[in-house]
């Protein structure tokens, strides 16, 4: 039987993980990009929080195994150029 709200999680769980990548791709690119020192260092910091924000509200959607699963797939995918 299905849960009147599963397509919305699922919704939600892909927007989640869209907001993964796009948070790890911006870290990556300010790692090479022109900010150096502080700037940079604050600037990646504050794309991993929001992946930590993203990882912890996917736990609540789907569990901390099935949410540590999809954050290492959704990095993997990223880290490859893929979406």
């Amino acid at each position: 039987m299905m849960n009147m709200h599963e397509p919305d999680c699922k919704s939600e769980v892909a927007q989640l993980r869209q907001q993964i990548a796009a948070e790890y791709e911006a870290a990556v690119r300010g790692l090479h990009g022109l900010a150096q020192g502080t700037a940079q260092h604050a600037f990646i910091t504050q794309r991993m929080e929001r992946m930590a924000a993203c990882h912890e509200t996917l736990k609540g959607l789907v569990g901390e195994q099935e949410a540590s699963k999809l954050l290492a797939e959704t990095l993997e995918q990223a880290g490859n150029g893929e979406r």
